[in-house]
């Protein structure tokens, strides 16, 4: 029988712990989107209401126009967002209120086109989970959630456009774990 060197055993063991780590890690990024995407409707007599991701009930069904398939919904009038897989048993896994800048986009059919984990909004207060889905006549839109929620609002020039639509911190890690790039977003009336 032929003798290893301890270099190579060291080696060996050090590679066999760095994929352990890997697939470890892969998985409790998995773990938590799926956790999220998992959240049981609060009630089994109202299939379209479902909790949002901080717990409190949500408000309004999901509006029959809202388009099929995998998506993100948001009612400017209601200032709701809801977040639908048509694969669970409860497809809408997540429901929420947000709040909206002081421009809201054009109703329509739309994609996440990027991601940001922690920035400064246009209205200069610290964000994170930035989801962006839109940009019209200059004005980002996207959803967001306040860093620290209780800050005083900096004072923004009136004539700033703002098109973050602002959700609570739990709200915003669900649809930041539910809508990768690429993930329809339908804004409805």
């Amino acid at each position: 029988m032929a003798k290893l060197g301890p270099g190579v055993v060291v080696g060996g063991l050090t590679l066999g712990a760095m994929a352990v780590i890997g697939l470890l890690a892969f998985q409790a990024n998995g773990t938590a989107s799926r956790a999220v995407a998992a959240t049981p409707s609060a009630s089994s007599s109202a299939p379209a209401a479902s909790p949002s991701a901080s717990g409190r009930p949500s408000a309004p069904p999901l509006p029959a126009d809202s388009g099929t398939g995998l998506r993100v919904v948001l009612s400017l009038k209601d200032r709701q967002v809801w977040l639908v897989d048509p694969k669970k048993p409860t497809p809408v896994v997540a429901s929420f209120q947000v709040t909206p800048g002081n421009t809201l986009p054009v109703p329509g059919a739309y994609t996440v086109t990027g991601r940001t984990a922690a920035g400064t909004g246009t209205d200069g207060r610290k964000v994170e989970h930035v989801v962006r889905f839109s940009q019209q006549s200059g004005t980002v839109f996207g959803f967001s959630a306040l860093v620290d929620e209780n800050a005083p609002a900096p004072s923004v020039d009136p004539k700033t456009r703002t098109g973050g639509l602002r959700a609570s911190r739990a709200d915003g890690q669900a649809l930041w774990d539910f809508a990768p790039n690429g993930t329809r977003v339908i804004v409805v009336a």
